[in-house]
């Protein structure tokens, strides 16, 4: 149904401005982002169809990973639109990585793996990235140190303490991702953990969490006891 025909207190903007966000459903959210359908679909049936598994991204999580070429596949997303739902991406992970310069990463440990899944997630291939951390355990950068297959990545101690030492950083806390979709750390995950942890701890700096970014999961090995 197009968005004129609904009532008034059922279109979205109306809803949202009325109820809150909150009452809005991901499709209306969407929808309100989009604006406009195209030629036979209206925009809350665009916006579906984003959302859904077989013709879309499975999701607003799915969704919210995909890049600017994964959205040129998509009937009805022209340049304008596309570079919009990438512009909202890009704002989430700005708006995380202000929290986390703002507040200790170590208070707010839900904030550092939604950044990371933000920043990694939608990766293709494996990333191995490093959050440096000042000694009041804030964020000082993100950088991606090393990238690999879609299996696996070449890791060097040596790099990551040279960009540590750069940074003058207090703590790091590791992330890798992975494309293949499990988030379950390997043995060679743990075996690499230990290996940094060891060579970090020369220079008088903590390890206090690695993460491993499969799309919209992650997995702590701080949680999981691995640290």
């Amino acid at each position: 149904m197009p968005l004129k025909d609904l009532p008034p207190d059922a279109r979205p903007r109306e809803k949202l401005l009325a109820r809150g966000p909150a009452a809005l459903s991901d499709v209306e959210l969407l929808a309100l982002l989009l604006r406009t359908g195209l030629a036979g679909k209206g925009v809350l049936q665009l916006a579906q169809e984003l959302l859904d598994n077989k013709t879309g991204f499975g999701g607003m999580a799915g969704l919210l990973h995909a890049t600017a070429d994964d959205l040129k596949r998509i009937k009805g997303l022209g340049p304008a639109k596309r570079a919009e739902l990438v512009a909202v991406l890009e704002l989430a992970r700005r708006a995380l990585a202000e929290q986390l310069r703002e507040r200790a990463a170590l208070d707010t440990p839900d904030a550092v793996k939604h950044y990371l899944q933000l920043q990694l997630g939608a990766k293709k291939h494996e990333i191995f990235a490093v959050l440096f951390l000042d000694s009041q355990h804030r964020l000082l950068a993100l950088e991606e140190l090393f990238r690999g297959t879609l299996s696996q990545t070449s890791v060097y101690p040596r790099e990551v303490l040279r960009r540590t030492l750069q940074h003058n950083a207090g703590a790091v806390i590791l992330s890798h991702n992975h494309p293949s979709g499990s988030a379950d750390p390997s043995r060679a995950d743990e075996v690499l953990t230990k290996t940094l942890q060891a060579g970090l701890s020369m220079i008088d700096v903590r390890v206090p969490d690695h993460i491993v970014v499969a799309g919209s999961r992650s997995m702590s090995f701080a949680e999981r006891g691995l640290l």
